[in-house]
């Protein structure tokens, strides 16, 4: 019984103390009423009374710039390299590329463009923030930016499709390509045929050349060599 007895006791002791410690930190907020302090900024964290809850979204905390969130790619920036999905742990890059017969444009870098994006879709449900895919775009198109807010009801919504070519300028793009790749197999078809024809027309001259040093040949005195002077060192 008296276990009993001193459990409540102490449940409404706690219960007290926990009720005055809620209505001293009420009066605190409502008597001092902090603005958002940036994370930069050694007073983030000293922050002990007041109101330090953001009213989301009408107040955002200023997030720093190596912050990694959003990845946004500039497409016309872009050489459609494939490193970026390559070296993505989780695969959340997906390329389409469609060759081009020259170059077709120059990036802000002064880097030559020399395939056509098809396709650049980013899911950003299956992104780690790792960042990995920044670091190695050779033409630094590819980017973190500051936006986090990408909450929605449709996980196809987390999809950002970056590529700009209609499904016809892709067509007609392909049909190029391989109309020139069949007048490169074509000339080169051509210039195999040119060289047989010329070796098998050389190969007569060859036979008679063959001929004429079989016939050199039959002559051994002809084809035997001076005898070089021997030296003989003189003794004195």
């Amino acid at each position: 019984m008296q276990t009993y007895f001193g459990t409540i006791k102490t449940a409404i002791k706690t219960t007290l103390s926990g009720a005055r410690l809620t209505f001293k930190h009420i009066r605190n907020a409502i008597s001092k009423q902090h603005k958002p302090f940036s994370p930069e900024m050694p007073e983030y964290f000293k922050q002990n009374e007041g109101i330090v809850t953001l009213q989301y979204p009408h107040e955002k905390l200023p997030l720093p710039d190596n912050a990694r969130y959003q990845l946004h790619n500039e497409i016309d920036d872009c050489i459609v390299c494939d490193k970026c999905a390559k070296i993505c742990p989780v695969d959340c890059i997906d390329i389409e590329v469609v060759k081009a017969t020259e170059q077709i444009g120059t990036t802000s870098d002064g880097t030559p463009i020399r395939l056509y994006a098809a396709k650049f879709d980013i899911d950003m449900a299956k992104c780690c923030f790792c960042g990995l895919c920044t670091t190695v775009c050779p033409t630094e198109c590819l980017t973190m930016t500051q936006e986090y807010d990408v909450s929605v009801f449709d996980m196809a919504a987390m999809n950002f499709p970056f590529a700009v070519m209609t499904e016809q300028e892709i067509a007609d793009k392909k049909r190029i390509y391989e109309i020139h790749q069949q007048q490169k197999e074509s000339i080169e078809k051509e210039k195999l045929r040119v060289i047989a024809e010329n070796k098998a027309s050389e190969s007569p001259k060859i036979e008679n050349n063959t001929s004429e040093n079989e016939t050199k040949s039959d002559n051994p005195i002809a084809e035997t060599p001076k005898a070089r002077p021997v030296f003989r060192p003189k003794m004195k």
